[in-house]
């Protein structure tokens, strides 16, 4: 399967038009700064963006970031606006076809920056087996991934190299592709299914017990959209099977409790983050005011002040006095995301 989605990505898409489904594509404008960063990425490669959410958090001057299954290079070259000139972009992948074209514009993108030189390094390899090739463990501030872990024949290799690689406090911020149900075994070797994204995406439930068993202890949904199988052959395929993007945040902190527990404690976002200066909005049910009190659960406070978001926020409260579980909507093993209604065809 690895050879299959070397010569899907390599050889039969030559463009996002190619595509068959609207899973690898992202729903949706973003906000102003992102156009405009978006604006300095070179035609060619933006051509060949196959991702199916927006994967550029916030809070990364500065950063170190690992780009998992890059592809042409399209987020690493925003990432590595976001981060300026101290920070660095490392991306992964393992189509030669995809790098060849990021790699043919670094000096561009760097003298469009402004940059001394490019702080963007993309290095061939498979996302499942990243022990070899040198990175080191602890490295990463943030680690991002952009409907690629789909296609991964070894998902929990994945996770748990993530796990590894990611510094002490650091977040896997990563869209894909995720279903209502497992996908049968005779559709997960359908070569067409599994290069438009489908075939190898995960039941919901089964990706929350492989990001426990790496460490991650409680995935936070930021966004989430149905999927059309637009296709008409594709579509008489997958059934009754829905599949939907979903964007989380995962976290490096072993003291994540498996629950959302609540222990009396808010926050206060002091404000200033940049282009989010009066409103943060953490995750699709956490939005922080500026200067306001928001009540949150054990594990938020423990992300929010355990991460690179603490500057910017202030804990009220302990964990010493437990009240219950925590009222949590769209996390745990429930089906999270977006009903099948509505479901969104363009791109952008």
């Amino acid at each position: 399967m690895h050879a299959e989605v070397q010569r899907y990505y390599g050889e039969v898409l030559a463009s996002t038009e190619d595509l068959k489904t609207s899973a690898c594509c992202t729903a949706g404008s973003p906000p102003p700064y992102l156009q405009a960063a978006l604006q300095r990425v070179h035609d060619d490669v933006k051509a060949r963006y196959y991702g199916c959410g927006l994967v550029l958090p916030e809070v990364l001057e500065g950063a170190e970031i690992l780009d998992l299954g890059c592809g042409a290079g399209r987020d690493a070259y925003v990432l590595a606006q976001l981060v300026g000139p101290g920070g660095r972009v490392v991306g992964v992948d393992m189509t030669p076809a995809q790098l060849d074209v990021a790699r043919r514009y670094q000096q561009y993108h760097a003298d469009r920056c402004g940059y001394p030189e490019s702080n963007v390094e993309f290095i061939e390899g498979n996302i499942e087996r990243l022990h070899a090739i040198g990175l080191a463990a602890n490295r990463f501030d943030v680690i991002v991934s952009n409907c690629v872990i789909n296609l991964a024949t070894d998902k929990q290799a994945v996770l748990n190299e993530a796990y590894r690689l990611l510094k002490p406090g650091g977040e896997m911020y990563f869209a894909d592709i995720y279903t209502d149900r497992r996908v049968p075994a005779q559709l997960r070797e359908d070569p067409d299914l599994y290069g438009e994204c489908l075939a190898g995406a995960l039941y919901w439930n089964d990706f929350i017990s492989i990001a426990r068993r790496a460490g991650f202890g409680d995935p936070w949904i930021v966004a989430d959209r149905p999927i059309a199988v637009e296709d008409e052959v594709l579509g008489d395929k997958v059934g009754d099977i829905r599949f939907y993007s979903v964007t989380c945040r995962l976290f490096k902190l072993p003291e994540l409790e498996a629950t959302h527990e609540d222990y009396g404690q808010s926050a206060r976002y002091f404000g200033g983050v940049p282009h989010h200066a009066e409103r943060f909005v953490f995750d699709r049910h956490h939005v922080f005011d500026a200067g306001e009190l928001t009540r949150i659960s054990g594990n938020t406070a423990h992300m929010l002040s355990a991460s690179r978001f603490s500057p910017w926020f202030e804990i009220h409260g302990d964990m010493g006095t437990h009240l219950g579980p925590f009222a949590a909507p769209g996390a745990g093993s429930a089906l999270p995301y977006a009903a099948p209604t509505g479901a969104c065809s363009g791109c952008c």
